[in-house]
């Protein structure tokens, strides 16, 4: 029996603290505190610079001026972050993160390894609307996007939920390319590797500001060759390049394809676990749109040729609820494809 009030009055005094915690103001909460910033890719790589850049500033925008510690859990494309944040990460606003920008739709997509409902998410915000391309590296002999309709190229992937590998395979689904997906590399610097080395002969679904932050040279030593643009519009430094939409030759694989390159908007997603106290949702999407606007960190980002066109967190969610409203018939088919 008195085992058992013991018991009974702990619970009781944890579930106090536990509200305590999240009725303190933001400024009171995180003031002498850490905020991890998780990244679901590997060192090196744009998300990961991107990232970095971002944990360097937003402590300041944030009430209390918490330290942001970036830290890196690669795995499946950013799906192993995914998952983590949505049931295991503390929902208190101690720990945000960036995915990828199409894992939130890998259960739409049919994605049995993803354990979340991207719909509740606390989006804050993207760091860029993003435009992504296709490219061939140089020995591959491919110079046009016309050319995979007839031979194969072999593209480095980085797990199934991510855009490496779904890309490639709903071109090939929609428009009958011919990629080849070899799938498994940490990140996208891995996969700069594996060209490097011969392993793979190309890339497909490389943001175009990757490309610049990371890989200007390759691009201005014509190392590879950019076949076609993957987005719902044309990058302005790339006017006279193909753009995917253009090149559906029906209204239904426009649809599939609107479905799959919507998500370029959130290029640079970043969250936090749902359930966030609404204050501190609120201050975290203000904290990074301040960022985005920070001088210092726009000096910065300019000076690593890093490309700034920030979403708001609200704008992404609601891009997110919207693409999960999908037509079921246009999902199927984008699923049947995805699963090849």
């Amino acid at each position: 029996m008195r085992q058992a009030l013991f018991g009974l009055l702990a619970i009781a005094a944890m579930t106090a603290m536990a509200g305590d915690v999240r009725a303190q103001s933001a400024a009171a909460f995180y003031k002498g505190k850490t905020v991890d910033l998780y990244i679901g890719y590997s060192a090196g790589g744009a998300y990961d610079i991107y990232a970095r850049m971002i944990s360097r500033f937003i402590g300041k925008h944030i009430p209390g001026n918490p330290t942001v510690v970036p830290k890196n859990m690669a795995g499946a494309g950013s799906l192993v972050l995914a998952n983590w944040m949505y049931n295991i990460a503390p929902k208190d606003g101690s720990a945000i993160g960036i995915i990828g920008r199409g894992t939130g739709f890998d259960p739409l997509l049919g994605n049995q390894k993803a354990k979340f409902d991207a719909t509740k998410f606390t989006w804050l915000g993207s760091a860029n609307n993003e435009v992504s391309v296709c490219v061939a590296w140089h020995t591959s002999g491919i110079t046009k996007f016309e050319e995979l309709l007839t031979r194969e190229l072999v593209v480095g992937g980085t797990g199934a939920a991510a855009d490496t590998d779904q890309f490639p395979k709903i071109v090939n689904g929609v428009l009958g390319t011919k990629f080849k997906v070899v799938t498994g590399y940490p990140g996208g610097n891995e996969v700069g590797l594996a060209m490097e080395r011969g392993e793979v002969h190309g890339r497909c679904g490389w943001s175009w500001s990757s490309v610049k932050t990371t890989h200007k040279k390759w691009y201005d030593e014509k190392r590879f060759h950019i076949l076609v643009q993957l987005a719902l519009n044309k990058h302005p430094d790339l006017p006279h390049l193909p753009l995917i939409i253009d090149l559906a030759k029906s209204d239904e694989q426009k649809r599939i394809l609107e479905l799959i390159f919507a998500r370029q908007v959130m290029g640079r997603p970043f969250l936090a676990p749902p359930g966030l106290p609404k204050e501190r949702a609120d201050v975290l999407r203000k904290a990074f749109m301040d960022t985005m606007r920070d001088k210092e960190f726009l000096a910065a980002a300019e000076k690593a040729q890093m490309e700034v066109t920030p979403v708001p967190g609200e704008e992404v969610d609601r891009l997110v609820k919207t693409l999960h409203a999908t037509p079921p018939d246009v999902t199927k088919k984008a699923i049947s494809i995805l699963a090849r």
